[in-house]
C-alpha cells in the first residue's frame, strides 16, 4: 500500500540554487583569507566519511554563524567533490545576505516550526542525491552538550526511502567545537565527521516508531563524536 504524506505531496514554492561563480569567489576568499586571519587553527578529523555521492544529510551541531561557512569546508567541493544546500533561519534570508546565502544554495526555514515548503525542499534536492545541510538542534546553542533534536531530518530521510527506494539516503552526523564559546578571533575550531547512518536500515514499523528510532541513534552518534 502506498504511503501517502504531506511532505511528498506538497508542491514547495522554495527554491535554491548554486552559482558556480559564487562559489568559485566566496569559497578560496573564506579558506584563504577569512579563515586563517579569524582562527588560529581548524582540524578536521573523519574526512573519509563524508560519502561521494548519493541522498546525504548533513546534520552538524549548531554552535556559531561560522558553523554556515565551516560545514562546506569541511564536506563540500574539496572533501567531497559536491558542493551542499543547506537550512538557513528564514530571518537570515533578507537583502543582499540573503541573496548570497541563497547562491550558494541556502534556503529558508522558520526554525521554530518548520513549514512544509522547506521541508519539500529538503526532499527534493535529497530525491536528486544532492547533500542538505540541516541542523537538526534547530537554533544556535553555546553550551557543550547536544541538544534534544529536533525529528525533522529523520522524517525527510524516511519519506526519500518510503517513497524513491532506489535512493539510498545517508545521515552524517557533525560535531563543530569552538575552543571558545563565542567564537572570536585566535580562537581554534574542530570538526569531527561521524560515521554516517544509512537510512533504509530503519524500516519495519510504523513512520513515527522508525523516527524516533533513528533520531535517537543519530542522538548517541552527535554525542560520542562531540565529546571526545
Amino acid at each position: 500500500m502506498m504511503i501517502k504524506s504531506p511532505i511528498s505531496h506538497h508542491e514547495s514554492h522554495i527554491t535554491s540554487h548554486i552559482s558556480p561563480f559564487l562559489i568559485q569567489l566566496v569559497y578560496p576568499l573564506t579558506t584563504k583569507l577569512i579563515f586563517p586571519f579569524f582562527f588560529k587553527e581548524i582540524t578536521i578529523i573523519g574526512k573519509e566519511n563524508v560519502p561521494k555521492n548519493g541522498g546525504l544529510i548533513i546534520a552538524p551541531t549548531h554552535r556559531s554563524r561560522w558553523d554556515a561557512l565551516i560545514v562546506p569546508y569541511a564536506t563540500g567541493k574539496l572533501v567531497s567533490g559536491r558542493n551542499p544546500h543547506f537550512m538557513v533561519s528564514a530571518n537570515e534570508m533578507k537583502g543582499i545576505q540573503g541573496w548570497v546565502i541563497r547562491s550558494l544554495g541556502g534556503f529558508p526555514v522558520n526554525t521554530d516550526k518548520p513549514g512544509l515548503d522547506s521541508l519539500r525542499h529538503s526532499f527534493d534536492l535529497l530525491c536528486q542525491e544532492e547533500m542538505v545541510v540541516i541542523f537538526p538542534e534547530g537554533n544556535i546553542f553555546r553550551t557543550d552538550e547536544v541538544q534534544p533534536l529536533k525529528r525533522g531530518v529523520a522524517k525527510i530521510a524516511l519519506e526519500v526511502e518510503i517513497t524513491n527506494p532506489e535512493v539510498e539516503v545517508k545521515i552524517l552526523p557533525v560535531s563543530i567545537k569552538y575552543s571558545q564559546p563565542i567564537p572570536s578571533r585566535g580562537c581554534s575550531v574542530t570538526v569531527t565527521l561521524g560515521e554516517c547512518l544509512k537510512v533504509r536500515e530503519y524500516q519495519g514499523k510504523s513512520t513515527r516508531e522508525n523516527s524516533l528510532i533513528l533520531t535517537a541513534d543519530l542522538t548517541k552518534s552527535l554525542q560520542k563524536i562531540h565529546e571526545n
